[in-house]
């Protein structure tokens, strides 16, 4: 690892972290990370090799100064590998939810009747938030009252002044939550990176899977004297890149010039034929009639398996299907509350555990030997399990550890908070895994482990106290995992690994990148926030997310008042909670067919060579990200069986390169399009009109 790389890294991630909330959130532009694949990195690794390299080889040949010779692969592999994992600090997946899941509660306790409660005296009332533990949100009342006020509006400039100061921030309102919140994020990625050690040995060495995110980012990489990659000396590449970035900026200039220009459309409206299928119509189905494309995902989709490309392509169809059979039959899969153990709940979350077991069961001689190792030196076989494994190991149980010991002293038991936190470490286990084979790069599939919890034990057997707790952990770790951190450190270690860099000189370094992302990206939203007021344009977060947890316990509190169990419920504590148990049937039977549906197509696959679907159908088949995705990888996954069938392996590899040029595009046009953005709004002092190169 070169100081220069480093140094580049520190600064790219403060950059990331310094800007995206301004662009997704104010500008409201296409995203500046947004998904497991950000054009602001990919896009900006395109300058590097096309542009920079180039110019140092012509004007500095043979310098032995370093910082003015061309970047070699490795320090590019280097500079991604740190960037990508402080991605998932700016916004979606962390700082767009946690400040308003923290603050926006006490709004909706003043505003809104129903989060009205009565106290011990009959003629007073108390705000539903006192349901979820004081420490885990903001403080409303701090300057009177002003530190609630000016998040929700803006808070009150100097006069004269545009904007309020660096100091206007009401910074202790925020402090006991922040202390509360971010040593329990680090502890989480503490945790995971320690598995994502574990498990790259097993993905990458033994199985072999494809990591579809790190081909193109190799594609990309000069050779070892800084000179460009053989495959931008290839016509397809540039066809592919000059069209698809083409239509791009053209489009991007129709939102401006509409009258003059012609928009080539990406999306293909199947409206017309909703008479045909009421059934699938019942069950959702017009989210699928508008077929939408994208270039990057169809490249992807080209470059993975034909079985994983079909069956994230097929499977919202199918998961739709089943939704308006269900309802027909009045077992809608959407009932109740955003965190009730749903039947949709179930469809899911039988996947994703499926998938872990028969994940864990596949590489279970090496990550046994690794625990072996890890807790008694020896104790395995030493010459299959690499020391980063073990030492991935102890980190992982050390802040697994620690974790559960934070959520005890937040009021949950130890066995909640042992059975919480083993359940969100598998789902985003799962997540990485999912990127690794498949390269589904925008995950969004409706995770949450409170749901997993309450639909195996009920409610009468949790009490409010626990409900509050485990509502509101999900809501600010995983309500929203399309920027989270475990996709992107899986993609980094493997980045590492084509690099030839050891993962033990990265990861200290990747830690320091995270500690400045926080540091940058933390205050910088707060100061957004209430210089601004709220962006109340963004429903989802502002809107639905701070309600979900209070919603969820205000709506188990009148069940269970109905049931007469509610002070039962609010006393039992720990092992006696088994005797109240009372699971979900409807959550545990759709969980239950998931479950076994990934356990029936993983032994199809192993034991029929043609079978044609992969297990992951059932992890990724709902909700938004599934419905933008799939017709796209179903016209990969169908374009690579036809180069097969009529031109063969040959034809296959002679494609790849117009593939990379297609992502290529795509990340390039995104990047031009967020700076140009930028320079409408310091030009015009406007927001910049939105055009989505890939799903908003």
């Amino acid at each position: 690892m070169t100081l220069r790389a480093i140094t580049l890294a520190f600064l790219g991630a403060a950059i990331i972290c310094g800007v995206t909330y301004f662009n997704d959130s104010v500008l409201y532009q296409t995203m500046f990370v947004g998904n497991h694949m950000p054009m602001s990195v990919f896009g900006g690794l395109l300058p590097l090799v096309l542009v920079v390299n180039p110019l140092l080889r012509r004007l500095f040949p043979g310098t032995r100064r370093s910082w003015l010779q061309p970047f070699s692969a490795k320090e590019l592999f280097v500079l991604v590998a740190l960037i990508l994992p402080a991605c998932s600090i700016p916004y979606s997946s962390m700082m767009r939810l946690m400040p308003r899941a923290l603050m926006l509660p006490h709004h909706y306790a003043k505003t809104d009747s129903s989060w009205k409660l009565l106290g011990k005296d009959p003629n007073t009332l108390i705000p539903a938030t006192t349901l979820l533990p004081k420490r885990a949100l903001a403080d409303p009342d701090y300057d009177d009252g002003n530190a609630l006020l000016g998040f929700v509006q803006g808070s009150q400039t100097s006069p004269g002044a545009a904007h309020i100061r660096f100091r206007d921030v009401p910074w202790p309102a925020w402090r006991d939550a922040l202390g509360l919140w971010l040593p329990m994020f680090m502890l989480l990625w503490l945790a995971l990176t320690g598995l994502a050690l574990v498990f790259h040995k097993q993905w990458a060495d033994n199985e072999h899977l494809p990591y579809p995110v790190v081909q193109f980012a190799k594609s990309l990489m000069p050779d070892a004297n800084g000179a460009v990659n053989a495959m931008f000396r290839t016509k397809l590449f540039w066809i592919a890149f000059g069209v698809v970035f083409a239509i791009h900026i053209n489009n991007y200039l129709y939102v401006y010039n509409s009258e003059y220009l012609l928009e080539f459309n990406r999306s293909i409206s199947f409206a017309p034929l909703s008479r045909l299928f009421p059934t699938f119509m019942r069950g959702g189905g017009w989210n699928l009639l508008y077929l939408r494309l994208y270039f990057t995902v169809i490249a992807i989709a080209f470059l993975v398996p034909s079985d994983v490309s079909l069956s994230i392509g097929i499977g919202p169809f199918v998961f739709t299907f089943i939704a308006g059979l269900l309802a027909q039959y009045g077992l809608p899969v959407n009932e109740g509350t955003e965190l009730s153990p749903r039947i949709y709940h179930g469809m899911v979350l039988g996947g994703f555990i499926g998938l872990f077991c028969v994940m864990f069961y596949t590489g279970r001689h090496y990550y046994l030997n690794a625990l072996r190792q890890a807790l008694l030196p020896g104790g395995g076989r030493r010459a299959e399990v690499t020391s980063g494994s073990i030492w991935g190991m102890r980190l992982f149980l050390v802040a697994f550890t620690a974790m559960v010991i934070n959520l005890v002293v937040l009021g949950l038991d130890w066995q909640l908070a042992l059975l919480y936190t083993g359940i969100l470490i598998i789902l985003f286990v799962v997540l990485g895994r999912i990127i690794a084979e498949t390269g589904a790069f925008h995950l969004s599939p409706g995770i949450y482990p409170c749901v997993l919890i309450v639909a195996f034990m009920g409610e009468q057997a949790l009490g409010l106290t626990a409900l509050g707790i485990l509502f509101f952990l999900t809501t600010v770790f995983i309500l929203d995992p399309r920027e989270c951190f475990m996709p992107f450190m899986v993609n980094a270690l493997e980045l590492s690994s084509q690099g030839g860099i050891k993962h033990s000189r990265l990861l200290p370094v990747v830690g320091a990148v995270m500690l400045v992302g926080l540091c940058i990206s933390v205050p910088l939203t707060l100061y957004f926030s209430y210089d601004r007021g709220v962006n109340w344009r963004d429903s989802f977060a502002s809107t639905s997310v701070p309600r979900y947890a209070v919603a969820g316990v205000l709506a188990a509190r009148t069940r269970l008042l109905a049931q007469d169990t509610l002070g039962q419920a609010n006393s039992v504590r720990g092992f006696d909670r088994l005797a109240l148990m009372k699971p979900n049937r409807r959550f545990v039977v759709a969980f239950a067919i998931t479950f076994a549906g990934v356990l029936f197509f993983t032994a199809c696959r192993l034991r029929f060579a043609r079978w044609p679907l992969h297990p992951v159908l059932f992890c990724l088949w709902p909700r938004y990200a599934g419905y933008m995705l799939a017709a796209s990888f179903l016209l990969g996954g169908l374009l690579k069986i036809l180069v097969t069938r009529y031109g063969g392996a040959k034809s296959v590899q002679q494609l790849r390169p117009f593939m990379f040029g297609m992502i290529a595009a795509d990340m390039l046009a995104g990047l031009v399009i967020i700076i140009s953005g930028f320079v409408y709004y310091w030009l015009t002092g406007m927001p910049p009109k939105s055009y989505w190169v890939l799903p908003g």
